[in-house]
């Protein structure tokens, strides 16, 4: 029903009248849609790199800018387990999981100690005791026995197996079209975790090099992720330059420095950063290379101000609540990994997307390493493919964040062609459809279960006044139903 004045069209859904209920016929054949499209998508085309327009997001050889979202789990890339050596990971499983989420990105975890004990974890509700890691960078040759019983680290020589692990795993990412992020270190375990200097490879009494990460023989070890000893940084960048020659002729590829080291890790980071991008540029291809948030009192603007293609912030400047557009200072890979650890829904999903931001998800997965198996996990899980899949339907490259547009302030909007907006609290909202006089498809999805519903189209030119289908928070996409404006993207 429309109430309409000079200015201003209200569209309400009332709940009793049958076209305007959520309807699941609808439903099966809008995910069925999703299903064919995402499959029909599933391959890259070329590296990515900063999209020109849009800097907020990544482009490949399409030209299209390209929305990454999708959960990233602890032992996806080395095996983790209790268990010595650790129980394979099923990576096709999991492949398979992310493609049914419509997710078309994960973060590729490394862990550097030989060994992870969880329990020493105070902030992880749920700590699932110690795990041993493996397969790791270096080659076990001996002569002699490292602490944990095994022959010692030879680190001149790099690990072929985890050479072909790494391969393997980004070459059948890349045929499911996934994109990974390969973590080159691990800078949680050396600060955090009790038992990581005894189980580590730049531990003295664990190589037969002679190398000592320790400087400062506190124990701990947190200066081999500084510029503290040559002789580390040497052997460092000769495993990323192999890492970097392995995986070079893949599209899908993007590199994450370490995950959460220390504040006094900058110079070193941005070093390896620009030492990345030496070794690719005499390779037929260049990825993006990444920085994440420091542990502890790491500063946003560290990372913003960095040589790094893409960042991971912590909730500085309101990345869990309040997401800020960055206006494409950098492309921001919001992780809950660094906002919550384990924690985040689906209204944070499109808060973060309405923003122009690339939502990531810390997911416990199956619950074995880390964490529980969480029902609730499944609304961002869902939220996420769903986004990916409205972003394809808007030219992202010239959507961007325009909160002014919406009384929610949240809007993504390329306007007077398309307007994806997230109302947190539901209820009545006004957007302002001015800037064209066509008639507009009405699509409204509740973030919470996924449902989906439509709605009869509504005229621009005006103030419209939305009130959706769906108790609680609600998601909008308005879409100019002109052929001219409504072109299919590629």
């Amino acid at each position: 029903m429309f109430q309409t004045s000079a200015s201003t069209t209200r569209l309400s859904m009332d709940m009793d009248t049958p076209v305007m209920k959520p309807n699941l016929t609808l439903l099966i054949v809008l995910l069925l849609s999703l299903q064919c499209a995402i499959a029909a998508r599933a391959q890259t085309n070329g590296p990515l790199r900063v999209h020109p327009e849009n800097p907020r997001y990544f482009t490949d050889d399409s030209g299209r800018a390209i929305l990454l979202a999708g959960s990233h789990t602890w032992p996806n890339l080395v095996d983790m387990g209790p268990t010595d050596p650790p129980p394979d990971f099923d990576f096709d499983a999991y492949l398979a999981w992310l493609q049914r989420y419509g997710h078309n990105f994960t973060r590729g975890w490394t862990w550097e100690p030989t060994r992870w004990d969880t329990t020493g974890m105070k902030a992880v509700q749920w700590r699932n005791g110690n795990h041993y890691v493996a397969p790791h960078p270096w080659q076990r040759t001996g002569p002699g026995l490292a602490l944990d019983g095994k022959p010692r680290f030879d680190l001149e020589k790099l690990n072929p197996d985890y050479l072909e692990r790494l391969r393997s795993r980004v070459a059948k990412a890349q045929q499911a079209g996934v994109f990974i992020s390969i973590m080159l270190f691990e800078g949680y375990g050396v600060q955090f975790q009790g038992d990581a200097w005894p189980n580590h490879p730049f531990n003295p009494a664990n190589n037969i090099n002679g190398i000592d990460g320790d400087a400062d023989s506190d124990g701990k070890a947190i200066e081999i992720h500084q510029l503290a000893s040559k002789t580390v940084t040497r052997v460092q960048e000769a495993y990323v330059r192999r890492i970097v020659e392995t995986l070079n002729g893949f599209d899908n590829v993007l590199y994450e420095i370490s995950n959460e080291t220390h504040p006094g890790s900058t110079d070193w980071q941005y070093h390896i950063i620009r030492f990345v991008k030496r070794c690719e540029e005499d390779l037929p291809k260049q990825h993006p290379v990444g920085m994440t948030y420091q542990n502890r009192r790491g500063k946003n603007e560290t990372l913003f101000s960095g040589p790094a293609d893409w960042v991971s912030p912590n909730s500085e400047g309101g990345f869990r609540d309040d997401p800020p557009d960055m206006q494409g200072t950098k492309v921001v890979l919001s992780d809950t990994d660094h906002l919550w650890g384990i924690g985040g829904d689906a209204i944070w999903v499109w808060k973060s997307v309405t923003r122009g931001l690339n939502p990531i998800f810390m997911d416990t997965y199956d619950g074995r390493v880390l964490g529980k198996v969480r029902p609730e996990d499944d609304a961002p899980r869902r939220a996420m493919g769903l986004a990916i899949e409205y972003s394809r339907r808007l030219d992202l490259a010239r959507a961007i964040p325009r909160n002014e547009l919406s009384s929610t302030g949240y809007c993504l909007a390329e306007p007077g062609v398309a307007y994806l907006l997230l109302a947190p609290e539901g209820g009545e909202f006004e957007v302002d459809l001015t800037a064209s006089i066509e008639s507009f498809s009405v699509e409204w999805l509740d973030p919470a279960t996924g449902e989906l519903a439509r709605a009869p189209h509504v005229s621009g030119g005006a103030r419209r006044i939305f009130r959706g289908p769906f108790a609680g928070a609600t998601v909008l996409f308005l879409q100019n139903t002109s052929p001219t404006k409504n072109k299919k993207l590629d």
